[in-house]
């Protein structure tokens, strides 16, 4: 039986809602601050914590919650000792906590917060309420999220919450308390111990902290992991102490599956490849994925076209594959995706004609990420992989040098329709395993060389797979070439253009074999090895 809530939240979705429905049911709301001046606006009869407690709020609110007057009526269980002390001491019982706290990562998002500012937002009174709160779970009910507004306001009017609905909320209020305090350890454990004392400067941080505590939160349970005898499940970034506006990256944690089968472990790996090759690109395109690797891309006018180009630079590779556009799945497109086997599809959306005929396609899972369909500029995101008895931590590769700016290291200068294909070319070798090899013409891939121990090897896939097709395309090269023979290999088979990073101690050497072939080649500065 709810009584009596306290209730002060830095997330306001809802409250008011929440405020007069508790009202209506005859329960006396405790409250603070702006949560306080939110629901007496709205007309909720609301009671001050200082009237509640008999003391002001100190030390420029700093103290206002931590009295026993609180505390004691939230710890307090219905046993006899201490009812007969609470009545001694004038307390009466908290039955329900409503609190969220404020989101500490976003006040030190801003690059202009001080030390200072930055320690004056970390709440004190919330985490110990909640905590309070969530270790008595069996007798008072604590709320974190306003998404639980819904069925705690439902169970109010059924008879009050069961064990298993406190439980769960109690879950969720440590978890809401951890993320919050991981936020705090990690800012303050990138500080340098000399940028500690300048309390009234945005301090300089370090991009990896000290101490790292990540979060996350199991979205499903998955039927098994890489192989049928390994378990596995699927969890999203929960680093955020408060639910928040997604990223305007689109995510496949975020995203939202419409149709087919359940996701599998290898199908969310390869989603989130394909995904984020497909950010890369402006115009419409269209992304192939089989085994973490693009075994097709194109662009072209729409999307449609786009795809038939990405399915048939390697249709046999295309069979059973993922697929990602960067538009939305229209009629024509359908058609064009029934006809291949495929896994999955992800897109920004999909037409009530398109989805009809797709709908035929019954294990065919259909997966609408919504968000900013471009490559994140600037967006710190870690990527995180685990080793034996440790991780590794890296800022993830959102680095890109468009080619207007790469150098030209040889006698010939790439022709304009050469450097566009080259930039796309870029762009896909980016996105592939290494050692990455990928020829490109007319804005398609002809051949991709993925995954090899040599980059010549990664050369004479392309061969075997495309053949005389190779001639009179550009290739893309994710690291240097270390020895001529790689750049031999490539004019053998047919390119006229290359780009690489360079930075070979035996770049002369190279740039002195595609001089000799005719290449044209361009050096980026900027690698992108992925293991």
């Amino acid at each position: 039986m709810i009584k009596r809530a306290l209730v002060s939240v830095s997330d306001k979705r809802g409250v008011v809602e929440l405020g007069k429905a508790l009202a209506e049911h005859g329960v006396e709301i405790l409250s603070t601050g702006g949560t306080a001046s939110a629901l007496a606006a709205a007309g909720v009869p609301v009671k001050q914590v200082s009237e509640h407690t008999g003391a002001p709020e100190i030390l420029d609110g700093r103290v206002k919650t931590l009295h026993p007057k609180i505390h004691g009526g939230l710890l307090g269980r219905p046993i006899p000792e201490h009812q007969q002390e609470m009545a001694e001491h004038q307390i009466a019982p908290i039955d329900l906590v409503v609190v969220n706290l404020y989101p500490f990562e976003a006040t030190i998002a801003k690059p202009t917060t001080t030390l200072e500012e930055a320690i004056e937002n970390i709440d004190i009174g919330g985490p110990s309420m909640l905590r309070s709160a969530a270790k008595n779970h069996e007798r008072v009910a604590v709320v974190v999220d306003p998404d639980d507004y819904t069925m705690v306001l439902a169970a109010l009017r059924t008879g009050g919450l069961s064990p298993a609905q406190r439980f769960a909320l109690a879950r969720k209020a440590f978890s809401h308390t951890a993320a919050y305090d991981a936020a705090i350890a990690a800012y303050l454990s990138s500080i340098d111990d000399s940028a500690a004392h300048a309390r009234a400067q945005a301090p300089s941080r370090r991009e990896l902290p000290d101490t790292l505590t990540l979060q996350w939160r199991r979205l499903y349970e998955l039927r098994y992991g890489e192989n049928p005898h390994q378990g596995a499940a699927f969890y999203a970034d929960a680093r955020s102490p408060l639910p928040r506006a997604q990223s305007k990256r689109p995510t496949i944690a975020s995203a939202e599956v419409l149709g087919g089968k359940q996701l599998s472990y290898n199908n969310i790996l390869d989603l989130d490849a394909a995904l984020g090759l497909c950010l890369e690109f402006a115009e419409p395109a269209a992304v192939v994925v089989k085994h973490n690797n693009p075994c097709g891309v194109a662009v072209d006018k729409d999307v449609a076209a786009a795809y038939r180009r990405a399915r048939e630079a390697d249709a046999t590779s295309a069979f059973g594959g993922i697929v990602a556009v960067n538009r939305e799945v229209d009629e024509a497109l359908a058609k064009l995706l029934v006809e291949t086997f495929l896994e999955c599809v992800v897109a920004p959306g999909y037409s009530a004609a398109a989805r009809d005929l797709l709908a035929g396609k019954k294990n065919l899972r259909l997966v609408a990420a919504s968000g900013d369909w471009k490559a994140p500029t600037g967006e710190l995101a870690w990527s995180v992989r685990t080793i034996a008895g440790g991780a590794l931590v890296q800022s993830v590769d959102n680095g890109m040098v468009e080619l207007a700016n790469a150098k030209v290291a040889t006698t010939r200068t790439p022709t304009d329709a050469e450097r566009a294909d080259l930039g796309f070319a870029w762009r896909v070798a980016k996105h592939v395993k290494s050692n990455a090899i990928v020829f490109a013409k007319d804005g398609v891939t002809v051949a991709i060389g993925a995954g090899q121990m040599s980059r010549v090897d990664s050369v004479r896939i392309c061969e075997r797979k495309a053949g005389a097709a190779l001639k009179g395309a550009v290739v893309a090269s994710d690291a240097f070439f270390p020895f001529r023979d790689g750049v031999d290999v490539l004019a053998e088979a047919g390119a006229v253009a290359v780009v690489q990073p360079g930075g070979s101690v035996r770049d002369d050497e190279v740039i002195g074999a595609a001089n000799e072939h005719g290449l044209a080649m361009l050096f980026t500065g900027m690698r992108h090895f992925r293991h």
